[in-house]
C-alpha cells in the first residue's frame, strides 16, 4: 500500500463514475412537500447562488471559478436542463442538471438538496423525477454521474441502489477553494484545512 502525499493547501478526493445503460423501471413518486421549477437559461448569478447553497458543505466549486462566457455556455445550452427544487414556500433547496450535449448520453450533472433534507426521502423523489426526464429525451443509450469522497457520505450507495453501475475511479486534486477565496473558510467543517 503506497501512500501519495498532497501538497498543502490542496485537497484530493477519488472519484467514482457510474453509469446505467439500460431504462430502469420508472416509478412515480409523489412530489410531497417539494416542486421542480424548469430554469431556461439562468442568469448567472442565480445559478451560482443556487449552486453555492447546494454544493458549498461539498466543497462544489468548479461553477464558481468558472469565467462567465464558460458558464454561459454550458447552462445556456439547448441541450443542458436544469430544474430548481423549491420548497412550498418557494426557498430554491436543491438542483437537478442534466447535460445531453452528448449524442446518446446523458450526464447527469448536478444533483443536490440542501443538507437538512438529506435522509427523509427527497432525493429517492428527485432522482426518480432525473431518471424520468434523462430517459424520456429521444436516444439516449446511457447515462452518467460521478461522485467523490468529498460528497455526502451515502452519496455512492445511493447512486448504486438507483440503478448506477460503477465503471471507474480516479484520483483528483485541486487548490483548497476555502484558500483560493471562491469558498468560505468555514465551508465542509468536515474537511481539514492543511495550510
Amino acid at each position: 500500500m503506497a501512500y501519495s502525499p498532497i501538497p498543502d493547501g490542496h485537497i484530493a478526493a477519488v472519484v467514482t463514475s457510474l453509469e446505467m445503460t439500460e431504462r430502469p423501471p420508472l416509478r412515480p413518486m409523489p412530489a410531497g412537500e417539494l416542486r421542480l421549477e424548469r430554469w431556461e437559461a439562468p442568469a448567472l448569478e442565480k445559478y451560482r447562488l443556487l449552486y453555492r447553497r447546494v454544493g458549498e458543505p461539498w466543497l462544489w466549486f468548479s461553477r464558481l471559478v468558472m469565467p462567465d462566457d464558460e458558464l454561459a455556455a454550458i447552462i445556456h445550452h439547448p441541450d443542458v436542463m436544469i430544474w430548481a427544487v423549491s420548497d412550498r414556500r418557494g426557498i430554491e433547496v436543491g438542483i437537478l442538471e442534466l447535460d445531453f450535449r452528448e449524442a446518446g448520453q446523458c450526464e447527469l450533472a448536478f444533483f443536490g438538496l440542501i443538507p437538512a433534507l438529506n435522509g427523509k426521502g427527497h432525493g429517492r423523489w428527485l432522482m426518480a423525477m432525473a431518471l424520468q426526464a434523462a430517459w424520456a429525451r429521444k436516444g439516449v443509450e446511457r447515462l452518467w454521474v460521478h461522485t467523490c469522497t468529498l460528497d455526502a457520505p451515502g452519496a455512492l450507495g445511493f447512486y448504486i441502489k438507483s440503478g448506477f453501475r460503477p465503471y471507474q475511479r480516479q484520483l483528483e486534486t485541486f487548490p483548497d477553494p476555502r484558500l483560493t477565496g471562491h469558498l468560505p473558510r468555514e465551508a465542509a467543517p468536515q474537511i481539514p484545512i492543511i495550510e
